[in-house]
């Protein structure tokens, strides 16, 4: 594993052990702790095959989470490939929110491998969950999730954004907020690999933001009125005082911020 390890730190991997252990642990079928419990355990010619061929995509910088197929998001393990986007831990803050509120029913728009919906079916029990994306390829994965997960009588799947003539509790939303200026410096893993139309959001980064927000979201302008409604939308770091401004001009007076670990402000929660 060590010429793993080298090959990945000069390809620019980050943590190049780590992703070769899990590379291996994933090849052999054992669990990565195990592996490194016994680090001298015997790897089957076949695993050794499989083991080189991950490499190689690793040091294409193909992310992890795609080669091996699945993303763990809170207490869920999620299939992922080339059509969604890997969920990320600061997402898991618009899961809190949901968690805090407990809503009766939840919209999350921009559903992608249905991470959040998904999360907030498992952990808030009683509560109505509709999931939305404009991209039917990320509602088939969506689906295969729920069903894999055994959570498909609580999680309904509907393309669009917001359906119409419907209201709701609470709407979560992680949609597209990377600024056009700010792509190039991204990983590879992300430019190369991650859909493009789930990250990218015009000049600012707030154009799918302002699309939902500003007039043009016709029924999220219904949902707005309602006295009950809260919105909770994750946001690029920087952005939260913009965001927030929207959420005042669309109806929500009272807003706040939720910080993710690296002390970002990621969500902002917009209440009437």
């Amino acid at each position: 594993m060590s010429a793993a390890v080298d090959g990945l730190r000069a390809a620019g991997v980050e943590d190049p052990r780590l992703d070769a252990e899990v590379l291996l642990a994933e090849a052999i079928g054992c669990d990565r702790a195990a592996l490194v419990a016994d680090p001298q355990a015997e790897v089957p010619p076949p695993a050794a095959r499989l083991f080189a061929e991950m490499v190689r995509r690793r040091l294409r910088r193909e992310p992890v989470a795609y080669i091996v197929g699945r993303k763990g998001f809170r207490r869920l393990d999620l299939a992922v490939d080339r059509r969604v986007l890997i969920p990320r831990p600061e997402t898991e803050l618009l899961v809190e929110v949901a968690l805090e509120r407990a809503p009766t029913t939840l919209l999350d728009i921009g559903t992608g491998s249905g991470a959040i919906a998904l999360a907030v079916a498992d952990e808030v029990p009683g509560c109505a969950v509709t999931a939305t994306d404009t991209s039917a390829a990320a509602l088939e994965v969506a689906r295969a999730n729920a069903e894999r997960l055994g959570l498909s009588d609580r999680v309904r799947f509907v393309p669009g954004s917001v359906p119409e003539g419907e209201s709701f509790d609470l709407v979560l939303a992680n949609l597209p907020y990377v600024a056009a200026p700010d792509w190039a410096s991204l990983q590879p893993e992300v430019t190369e690999w991650e859909p493009r139309e789930a990250l990218l959001a015009g000049p600012d980064g707030l154009d799918a933001i302002r699309a939902l927000l500003d007039g043009r979201g016709r029924d999220f302008n219904r949902i707005a009125a309602q006295t009950s409604t809260a919105v909770a939308l994750e946001v690029g770091e920087g952005q939260a005082p913009a965001v927030a401004e929207l959420l005042r001009e669309a109806g929500f007076s009272r807003t706040q911020t939720r910080p993710d670990l690296a002390g970002i402000s990621r969500v902002v929660l917009g209440e009437p």
